[in-house]
């Protein structure tokens, strides 16, 4: 009488990789953005991200805390692009006025047109959340800092006035903004913030 052939069980499928923590929160940070673009901010709850990022809600929780935490880090991730794109052309461009001012100028309109249609939204979400207002203020004062720094081999032995600067990132704000809603182009905002930035660099050589 022929054996029964023994019944091999199927192989167990290998068990899923535990995202690390850094990971976990590019994944759902990513999944934020795609939320915010496609849906807005009303969509943009923790536990609408969670379901949408495949987790549970005690992940999300750990991760961001509240909403406004969820909020406050996309900012955070938005700036530190911004900053990347901006050392990086910075680092690429010849050492003149014209062309610092205009790699800063590039940099930052490129930055928010890539997030053109989310960032207002998050700003507009977070308006008088103190941790937003904290976490911006921190960031224009790093922006401000860094672009002293860059123009300052151009500038009198004193340094740039602080005023100017202030003014400098309002217009650069202004023009995004302007690039973002169709009312000017991205061209002529970038050139536009340049021209601003090399104004104020020469002024200030006159009012010291």
């Amino acid at each position: 009488m022929p054996r029964k052939p023994i019944a091999v069980p199927p192989p167990e499928h290998a068990p899923r990789r535990r995202m690390a923590r850094s990971e976990r929160a590019r994944q759902l940070l990513d999944v934020a953005w795609t939320l915010l673009r496609t849906e807005g901010a009303d969509a943009l709850t923790l536990g609408r991200l969670a379901e949408e990022a495949g987790v549970t809600k005690p992940v999300v929780y750990d991760h961001f805390g509240t909403r406004e935490g969820l909020l406050a880090a996309l900012y955070r991730d938005f700036d530190g692009r911004q900053t990347a794109v901006m050392d990086a052309a910075i680092a690429a461009a010849r050492p003149s006025l014209r062309d610092k001012a205009g790699a800063i100028a590039a940099a930052y309109v490129q930055c928010v047109l890539t997030q053109g249609s989310e960032i207002p939204q998050v700003l507009a979400a977070l308006q008088g959340s103190p941790e937003m207002a904290a976490v911006k203020r921190q960031y224009q004062e790093v922006f401000i800092a860094k672009c002293q720094a860059i123009l300052a081999p151009f500038a009198v032995e004193q340094g740039l006035a602080r005023a100017g600067m202030w003014a400098m990132l309002g217009a650069a704000d202004a023009l995004s903004d302007a690039a973002v809603g169709g009312d000017i182009t991205d061209v002529q905002a970038r050139d536009e913030l340049q021209q601003t930035i090399m104004a104020m660099v020469r002024r200030s050589a006159t009012q010291r």
